[in-house]
């Protein structure tokens, strides 16, 4: 059969391609409120063009979305966003971020599905919003470390404080980040790599 030049399909960027040294492949969700740094996190770490599903925000979110400290934020995630990052030579990480609006909630059970961990973004301007995704993940039974992502005008407050306030025990991580930096981002889904490393070594037999 004869292709012509315009109806050949092209192959993935050579940048894109998965490294032919990876021996493992991990999900991981992002996950957090609206506003909290899920799709800037994705795009800083990922090692591939990240795909985005976002869109352009209506008059029909007033009213229904709580963006309360994110008033200049003009689109939202209303499906995920996705990316991947190579760990090590041998374990590469597919990036999931969940839409953060309560409205698009529902997509998140499908992203859950199949996780090995998952990252909770945190913003102390609004940490109530924090609760119910918690609560979801320990619902689902998905291990998840906490990422404080620092903005320029929220309050900090001490770990110690912060985990009193989200009800988390001492064995859960807790870390500050910048999302918009891809080395602050990077470092925090190494420590959530360790911590599922831990959880397993504490599961495996004597």
């Amino acid at each position: 059969m004869d292709f012509k030049g315009s109806d050949i399909i092209p192959g993935p960027r050579t940048e894109d391609q998965l490294p032919h040294t990876a021996e493992a492949a991990v999900k991981i969700v992002i996950v957090g409120g609206f506003g909290v740094g899920k799709t800037t996190m994705v795009g800083s770490v990922s090692e591939i063009r990240p795909l985005t599903t976002e869109e352009t925000m209506t008059q029909a979110g007033i009213g229904v979305d709580d963006n309360f400290g994110s008033d200049s934020k003009t689109a939202t995630t209303v499906a995920m966003d996705f990316g991947r990052i190579s760990i090590t030579d041998e374990l590469v990480l597919y990036l999931f971020g969940t839409p953060g609006q309560q409205r698009f909630w529902f997509l998140w059970n499908g992203l859950f599905e199949g996780a090995l961990g998952a990252v909770v973004l945190v913003d102390t301007r609004r940490l109530e919003v924090s609760f119910d995704v918690i609560g979801r993940l320990e619902e689902c039974g998905v291990p998840f470390v906490v990422a404080v992502n620092t903005f320029p005008d929220a309050p900090s407050y001490p770990i110690s404080e912060l985990r009193t306030a989200l009800d988390l025990p001492e064995e859960i991580p807790i870390i500050e980040c910048d999302v918009r930096r891809r080395a602050s981002s990077r470092d925090v889904l190494t420590t959530l790599m360790r911590f599922l490393h831990a959880l397993a070594m504490a599961k495996a037999p004597a």
